[in-house]
Parts: C-alpha cells; structure tokens; sequence
C-alpha cells in the first residue's frame, strides 16, 4: 500500500514537472524567462522548454496592436479657456523585455504622458485653433509619444482626439456666431440670385430689343425693296402700255379720294392738276364723241308742200 502510494506521489510530481518544463507560447504573445531572478531570454510563439524551479516565465505580454482610451482631462487654451479633451491612443509593444523591466505600468506611465504633451501643445494655441486643427495635435502628439515611449519598447502608432468640449458659455456663443455667419451668407447667396436674375432679365430685354429692331429693320427693308419693285413693274407696264394723256388723268382722278382719306384731314385743297386732269379727260371724251359713227336721219312726213314718195 506505501508503495502505491508512492509512486502515485512520484507520477503526480513528474506531470507537475512536465507542466513546468514545457511551455506553449500563442501566435502574438511573448513569454520574458527570468533564471534565478534575473532575465534570461524571451520565449517567441511555439513550444518551449524551460527548467523548472530554476526559470520562471513572466505573464504573456500581448504583441497585438491595442487601443486605450483615457477619460476626459481638462486643458487650457493659450485664450484662457477650459476645454476637456477626450483621447484614444493606439500602441504595439516591440520589446517584450523593455516594456517588462524598464516602467513599472506602461499604461499608466502613457496615460500621464499623454495628459502632459497634451497640455502643452494646447497651450500655446487658441481655441479656435485647437477645433480646426485636430491633424496637426495629433501628429504632434504622436510625434512626442512615440519618442517618450521608444525606450520602454512601445511603439504609439496613432494618437486621436475623440472629443473636444468646451464650456457651456462658449458653446453656446459659438452657436450664435455660427448662425450668424449662416444668415450673412444666405443674405449674400440671396442677394447675389437676385442680382444675377435682374442681369439676366435686363439681359434677355436687351436681345429681345435688337432682335426686333433687326426684325423691323427687315421688315422695312423688304418691304421697301417689294414697293421699289411694284413701282419698277407698274413705271415698266405703263411704258410698255404707252398711255395717251386721257389714261393718265383718269388714273389721277382715281388716287385723288385715296388722298383726301384721313381722319385729319378737315380740309381739302384741290391740287393745280386736278383742272388739267379735267380738261384732259374732256378732250378725250370729245374725240371719242366725234370719233363715233352718228345715227341716220329720219325720214320727212308727207305734209303739206312735201314731195310725194316714191
């Protein structure tokens, strides 16, 4: 029975021994040995054989990116003016050995660090500054951090703003100069339409005018070229037609009512022609009267001392 009993002792003690000899590391971690209490190396990710009670392997150190974000720290401005400023850092640790053995709480020694370079490149700019210029805090956060933290084997790969928070007064301020600015430039947009709608109105007056100017202007033209023809054509005709002087003082007679139209027209003055025209037409009608075959005579009645017919 103590033999069983001890070599079920021995079998317990041979799987702890084994348990401490052998060592799995995961895929992104790190494994710091320390032999007899000082550093001996550092296990990489696989199997690992350590010796028991005489190497003792620290907790894992994450080799993965991580993210940490710190609670809002209150920071003023080159202005005078409190703002709290929340911020999300991103760091990878590439020392597994510095980050164990040269600060005592990584996180915590960033943290501080963080708050500090924050306060002063916030310091010397204004609020206004500070709101536009996100990009440029950042970079130089990062650009101090990362320098800060190089020797404890932390690497910052990003530093952001989440959020910046200034007082209530100041918000509110800001709100009313921003509506502000929005109503002056809706003025301007406003006013600048009705200027471009009046200009393209006056615009549009403007073509509208010329081109019917242009178009009476044909119009008259054409008009005037068709009435120089009709004259070619008639002065041609009448040539052609060798009018004798009663056919031209009928046609004046005829254009005289045309004359006399018109409402303004209260008195009429009968023109020097108008007797030619007359005396014209008269000797016309005259020819042609004795021009015309004249009618016989009518036969004698038998009366007294007449002839006797035959």
């Amino acid at each position: 029975m103590g033999a069983l009993i001890a070599v079920a002792v021995l079998a317990l003690f041979a799987l702890f021994v084994a348990a401490k000899t052998i060592r799995i590391i995961p895929q992104a971690r790190a494994g710091v040995v320390e032999r007899l209490g000082r550093y001996s190396r550092t296990l990489d990710p696989g199997l690992a054989i350590v010796v028991p009670f005489v190497d003792r392997v620290k907790p894992l150190i994450d080799l993965r990116e991580q993210v940490v974000s710190f609670p809002p720290n209150g920071v003023i401005t080159e202005d005078n003016v409190t703002v709290n400023i929340d911020t999300v850092l991103y760091f990878t640790i590439t020392d597994p050995r510095s980050a164990s053995y040269e600060v005592a709480n990584p996180l915590q020694a960033i943290e501080q660090l963080t708050v500090t370079t924050l306060r002063n490149v916030i310091g010397g700019m204004t609020l206004e500054d500070t709101l536009t210029s996100r990009d440029q805090i950042n970079t130089q956060l990062r650009i101090v951090l990362d320098e800060a933290t190089g020797k404890w084997g932390i690497r910052i790969n990003r530093v952001e703003l989440k959020a910046i928070d200034p007082p209530g007064g100041i918000q509110e301020a800001m709100e009313k100069q921003m509506r502000a600015e929005r109503d002056r430039r809706a003025a301007i947009l406003n006013a600048e339409g009705v200027k471009q709608s009046q200009i393209l109105t006056a615009e549009g007056e403007k073509q509208s005018a010329v081109l019917k100017a242009e178009g009476a202007k044909q119009a008259a033209i054409l008009r005037a070229e068709g009435e120089a023809k009709a004259i070619d054509t008639v002065f041609a005709a009448i040539h052609e037609g060798n009018p004798d002087q009663g056919l031209l003082s009928y046609q004046y007679l005829q254009m005289l009512p045309q004359i006399a139209q018109g409402d303004a027209n209260k008195v009429w003055v009968i023109p020097s022609e108008f007797t030619q025209a007359l005396n014209g037409l008269g000797g016309v009608v005259q020819s042609l009267g004795d021009k015309a075959p004249r009618p016989p005579a009518p036969p004698a009645t038998n009366g007294p001392g007449a002839p006797p017919t035959a």
